[in-house]
């Protein structure tokens, strides 16, 4: 966070003697050592003032989200989103309406969780009004104050603190925050389908999303948003052997018990593009069930290309979680495994 650019930024919403410090992410990733992606930017500046300090600086100026407080400076084609402190007035668990402050505290104390009300100064000192650091340092995704009040005003929290907790736990989940999920988690299917797919996807692009999926399933929420996710054991197989990274989709499909038509389904509800419909629906076979010809094919070591090898090598997880003690699998073994339920494509 040191480019010219950024340095750029910051000196224009600070020209005048104004303060403009990092917010959000970018801080708790800075902090932590991750790469930061992108950089958010709050200011006391009102959005008409940032808009003038950034244009008196030669920098462009887009008044991308201005009655919400947001403007875009682009610098470099570099984007930073500046945004005006602010408090939300009133909520309906999707938007909030807001008004502009210059209180610090105020805004900080709007954002969902401890390690995201962090702010930082352009020279790196970091202001954490609610224990951010120290829940950074022991493992701990913990809401702002009242979870079920942060919840019901932008329901979405649910599965963001889930994504978080993949990410950051060594303490086990925060209590009161799982007792509010509990309460608010029949209010998920509120949330368009495009954002519960986008905090899917982050889920299941962690390297280990199934200590996720079985705790969102265990306090109720995935059954609201996925009521077909059964097969939690095939998506670990998957996870332990995906040779290219995570892969959104085939990781849902591992997942769930459907057929092509409840695939599809699925697909719509979630809003996916066509190419990530038409991926789903090609990977869950009808009825599914593998044959045993597969099974032999498997058996006998043939090589597959493709997403067929990596739903082969699920096989013979399946297979060698049942082996006899001798290691040498029988008629009996090998017809059990063949009505194993799988994806396929």
């Amino acid at each position: 966070m040191n480019a010219p650019a950024t340095r750029a930024v910051m000196d224009a919403l600070s020209a005048d003697g104004g303060e403009a410090r990092f917010v959000g992410g970018c801080v708790r990733d800075t902090i932590t050592g991750q790469v930061v992606h992108d950089i958010d930017i709050a200011t006391h500046e009102p959005p008409d003032r940032v808009m003038e300090l950034l244009q008196r600086a030669n920098l462009k100026a887009v008044p991308t989200g201005i009655a919400h407080g947001t403007v875009t400076a682009v610098v470099d084609k570099e984007h930073f989103e500046i945004t005006t402190l602010r408090l939300d007035v009133a909520t309906d668990g999707r938007r909030a309406d807001v008004a502009f402050t210059e209180d610090w505290v105020e805004d900080a104390a709007r954002r969902d969780f401890t390690i995201n009300a962090l702010s930082m100064t352009m020279d790196g000192i970091v202001h954490d009004p609610f224990g951010g650091l120290d829940d950074l340092d022991n493992g701990r995704v913990r809401f702002v104050g009242d979870p079920e009040t942060r919840i019901k005003e932008d329901v979405l929290r649910i599965l963001r603190f889930f994504r978080f907790h993949g990410i950051y736990d060594k303490a086990g989940p925060d209590g009161a925050a799982l007792a509010a999920i509990k309460n608010c988690a029949h209010l998920l299917p509120t949330l368009s389908g495009e954002r519960v797919w986008a905090e899917l996807t982050r889920i299941f692009l962690n390297p280990a999303p199934v200590s996720v999926l079985r705790l969102m399933h265990d306090v109720g929420a995935l059954v609201h948003i996925l009521p077909e996710a059964q097969h939690f054991d095939r998506l670990e197989a998957l996870a332990a052997i995906e040779e290219n990274g995570p892969d959104p989709v085939l990781r849902l499909a591992a997942l769930i018990e459907t057929d092509k038509a409840g695939a599809l389904k699925i697909s719509q509800r979630l809003r996916h593009s066509n190419h990530d419909r038409d991926r789903l629906a090609g990977l869950c076979v009808d009825g599914g069930m593998i044959t045993e010809d597969i099974t032999d094919t498997v058996i006998t070591g043939e090589i597959i290309i493709g997403e067929i090898i990596i739903i082969i090598i699920i096989i013979i997880t399946i297979i060698t979680r049942r082996l006899p003690a001798s290691g040498i699998p029988t008629s009996a073994h090998i017809a059990t495994a063949s009505h194993a339920p799988v994806v396929s494509v």
